[in-house]
């Protein structure tokens, strides 16, 4: 069995929570390689794949999306799982009383699920550094103005354990359903 963690990514976080993934599924006997959905041309060599994607604004990366949609017919034929990362802080419940990770879910998660059917999907806290080069206009315009960057918390707020945890339960499920011949 050979499962990809394809992801897209800013500035780095989704790629270390995709990382992480890969190396809990391989420490379970599950081969896993963690890559960038712009190297990944085709997913025909893998029988899972686990798509993850930053999110800004509740919409995931547009890399993450297009990957999706261009592999939809190859990923029917395999389990999915989708990630992604972005709330920032520690509060597990916003100012309306709404679970963070669930009122962060990125927009784009109901036509995905609709076209992929993954069999589960997580939002990750993630990370936010104000020295990191900023990339893309919306990214350049915060730098320029001193309130929205004050309400950014810079930080690493990745979950580790919640990550690894995830993994194991992704590993566990395919131990036990859906294995497809290698």
């Amino acid at each position: 069995m050979r499962i990809l963690v394809a992801y897209a990514t800013r500035h780095g976080a989704t790629a270390g929570i995709a990382e992480r993934i890969a190396a809990v599924l391989t420490e379970t006997g599950r081969p896993a390689e963690a890559r960038p959905v712009e190297d990944v041309t085709n997913v025909e060599g893998y029988n899972a794949v686990i798509l993850g994607g930053a999110a800004y604004m509740l919409h995931w990366l547009k890399p993450a999306v297009k990957f999706a949609r261009r592999h939809r017919a190859a990923l029917a034929g395999r389990p999915v799982w989708l990630f992604s990362s972005g709330p920032l802080g520690t509060d597990l419940v916003d100012k309306d009383g709404q679970d963070v990770l669930q009122s962060t879910r990125p927009k784009e998660f109901d036509e995905l699920t609709e076209l992929l059917h993954p069999r589960g999907e997580q939002v990750f806290f993630g990370a936010y550094d104000p020295e990191a080069e900023p990339v893309g206009l919306g990214e350049r315009l915060v730098r320029h103005m001193p309130a929205a960057q004050d309400a950014l918390p810079a930080g690493d707020f990745r979950d580790w354990d919640a990550i690894e945890a995830w993994a194991r339960g992704i590993a566990e499920s395919l131990g036990t359903h859906g294995r497809q011949p290698e």
